[in-house]
């Protein structure tokens, strides 16, 4: 199964009213920015969008009001966190009915499974679905490193054709390349070594920082793309700061906090998070103003084309 799952991908957050509710209408807003900012796809329910505090009923709406929104403008992948197999198949099954594009899968969460468990999990759900998959490998979250022979089991499942690589150990993507060829698409999961990733051959981004700064996310990935290193390094340098914001436990708040510092959406989440206060608050407006203040001229550098 050939996808070309390629460029700048927002985990888009899921924007919620004061009193918990899903507001859909804030998030429609936030997708047509972002669309006409010219990020090249969108994974809808991972970590950013707060996927385990979604009911099983929200989840679909979500996914049913996001691809009624894309209209089919960009590629919709779906984020499945699910406790077992059968849940994930479940969720899959609908997701596919509703009309995404793909789904992120991660190993059942809670509990920690064997090398074996995971592969049985990844299999289980891969071949209940036409639907491709990327695998989320994210060891430093969820516990699990699907290393190389693992993920030589999972290549033979067909529709597994992507990786979001979240070790935060860059030389995996090299590992991936020199064992796998082009057998998948590679995504950077972590945004601090974004540049890095994508100089070492991955073809695509999954970012959380995008959602707040996508022009700039756009032109850096595709200057890097473009073998345009100086010129990525200076943007990389600017955003490096907020970045990292995406590598710490309350990744969610900042980013929902700097959405709202740039009218892009609100900070508000639900339980088990809480909107952030004191020094923590207090860092991120910092880091968000110095940011504004020193934000790059992108119209100084040469239009580069999408691929």
């Amino acid at each position: 199964m050939q996808v070309n799952w390629q460029g700048v991908y927002p985990a888009i957050s899921t924007q919620f009213q004061a009193d918990g509710s899903i507001n859909y209408a804030a998030n429609a807003r936030m997708l047509e920015q972002l669309i006409a900012d010219g990020i090249d796809g969108i994974i809808a329910l991972g970590t950013v969008g707060e996927n385990a505090s979604l009911t099983a009923t929200e989840k679909r709406e979500f996914l049913q009001q996001t691809v009624k929104t894309v209209a089919g403008r960009i590629p919709v992948i779906a984020g499945c966190t699910e406790h077992s197999a059968a849940q994930a198949i479940d969720y899959i099954k609908a997701a596919e009915q509703i009309g995404v594009d793909g789904i992120m899968l991660l190993p059942a969460v809670v509990y920690r499974g064997t090398d074996r468990e995971v592969l049985v999990h990844y299999q289980t759900a891969a071949r209940a679905t036409r639907l491709p998959i990327m695998l989320y490998n994210n060891p430093v979250s969820y516990g699990v490193d699907i290393n190389l022979e693992m993920t030589a089991v999972l290549a033979e499942e067909p529709n597994i054709v992507a990786i979001k690589e979240s070790t935060t150990d860059t030389r995996r993507i090299t590992e991936l390349q020199s064992r796998f060829g082009e057998r998948f698409q590679i995504f950077c999961g972590v945004d601090d070594i974004a540049l890095e990733s994508v100089l070492l051959g991955a073809t695509g981004w999954i970012s959380g920082l995008t959602n707040v700064f996508p022009r700039e996310s756009v032109m850096l990935f595709r200057l890097a793309r473009a073998g345009r290193i100086n010129e990525a390094r200076e943007i990389y340098r600017w955003f490096m700061p907020l970045l990292r914001l995406d590598t710490i436990p309350t990744l969610v708040q900042c980013i929902k906090l700097a959405e709202q510092l740039l009218e892009r959406g609100s900070e508000n989440v639900r339980l088990p998070r809480l909107a952030l206060q004191g020094t923590e608050r207090a860092y991120v407006e910092q880091v968000v103003a110095q940011a504004l203040r020193t934000r790059p001229d992108l119209s100084k550098y040469q239009a580069v084309p999408a691929e």
